[in-house]
């Protein structure tokens, strides 16, 4: 059984798509597992129906969109036969001594309210096992009792999903994906507000550390795993002509701004791509202060490289590193030796609160548009579908 939540607030006709999206986003998911199933819907409920409930549930809890599952057992809609399969399944845990509760609800019945089932249910398990305290607060065991016209609904535990809304619902954005800890977890953010992601990853060649390449391909791996069923694409594109060009002597008067126009030279180059590939933003991992070119001053230098028509969608920008990683941990991105992800351009004191026209008097001296022209057709396609990478 699926909760999905948010969805349940929009109106009617957005609900309804919404939870169309959702249903296909499953059914794509468990058809490529090869998981034999079967989708119902009800209001605020999806139900699949399958033998193999633990692979369905391992599924339904990378798909967005769902905030919980529980693996239920199924009754006739009657309050007596809702009643003493509760009490079938509370007897198999319940012990004389321990304290529970009945967490029950009904919707679209009628004949008893849900403080009434809950009340009788606890009447039918305390005579099945004898001698139990109720402690509606903070029981040892609880079960869950949903009563509606198509069934009774029988549960002991509810597992979160990833919540937020169904990929595919709001377009398609591409995301600068990197080597380190934040650009994958700002792509699953962007992904569970209902974003179709593509990714675009600038190769640096030789300026890179030698684990760089292979960092990006996990996470490509990694963030694929939470768009089951369906293939998501990176494109690599090597721009070590930009970086021959920025470390050229000519370019030394550009030292302290390398970082910011090095990341400039990256949002023109996805802007452009997006335009061109019809994406509507693009997504990258920025977080106010986190590094040197991620001042507040330095964010405004770099979001004005966006071309117009694309959003800058940012959703680390106030995070605190912590909780970044934290959640790098809980979607698999997190390594805890990531290896040589070095970058050879760093300056040693890059600049803090550059200012916009310096950086374009500096971009003058690059040939930034014919770079972009040269570093675009240098692209290979990456596939990853669940977690593998395609050939």
């Amino acid at each position: 059984m699926i909760r999905y939540g948010e969805l349940f607030l929009k109106s009617e006709p957005v609900m309804r798509h919404y939870v169309g999206v959702l249903t296909a986003n499953i059914k794509r998911a468990l058809d490529a597992e090869e998981i034999c199933h079967e989708i119902t819907i009800t209001r605020g409920r999806i139900f699949v129906y399958g033998e193999d409930v633990d692979a369905i549930n391992s599924v339904l809890l990378r798909i967005f969109g769902i905030v919980g599952t529980s693996i239920v057992i199924c009754t006739p809609p009657d309050r007596e036969t809702i009643e003493k399969t509760a009490a079938i399944v509370a007897s198999r845990t319940l012990k004389p001594g321990m304290s529970f509760a009945v967490r029950a609800r009904r919707s679209n019945i009628k004949g008893f309210t849900s403080q009434e089932l809950a009340a009788s249910t606890g009447s039918c398990i305390y005579e099945a096992v004898g001698d139990l305290k109720v402690d509606l607060d903070n029981p040892e065991y609880e079960i869950f009792i949903e009563a509606r016209s198509n069934g009774g609904f029988i549960y002991e535990t509810r597992t979160p999903g990833p919540g937020g809304l169904p990929v595919g619902t709001q377009g398609k954005v591409l995301c600068l994906l990197s080597a380190g800890i934040d650009s994958p977890v700002a792509a699953w953010l962007a992904m569970s507000r209902g974003c179709i992601p593509g990714f675009i990853y600038f190769d640096g060649g030789d300026y890179f550390g030698k684990d760089t390449n292979r960092a990006v391909l996990e996470n490509l791996q990694n963030l694929s795993r939470w768009y089951p069923g369906s293939t998501v694409e990176a494109a690599f594109i090597d721009i070590t002509p930009f970086f021959d060009k920025l470390t050229d002597k000519s370019a030394k008067e550009a030292l302290k701004n390398r970082c910011i126009i090095c990341k400039r030279f990256m949002l023109r180059l996805a802007g452009k791509c997006a335009l061109d590939w019809k994406y509507l933003g693009l997504v990258t991992g920025n977080s106010i202060g986190q590094v040197a070119s991620q001042t507040l001053a330095n964010i405004g230098i770099l979001g004005s490289a966006v071309p117009e028509g694309i959003a800058l969608i940012e959703p680390l920008i106030t995070y605190d590193k912590e909780d970044t990683v934290k959640i790098a941990r809980n979607i698999g991105t997190f390594r805890e030796n990531a290896g040589d992800l070095s970058c050879g351009v760093v300056p040693s004191h890059p600049s803090i609160a550059a200012t916009l026209a310096k950086v374009i008097e500096d971009e003058g001296m690059l040939g930034i548009p014919e770079l972009i022209e040269e570093c675009i057709p240098r692209k290979t396609i990456y596939k990853a579908k669940d977690g593998k990478l395609l050939d």
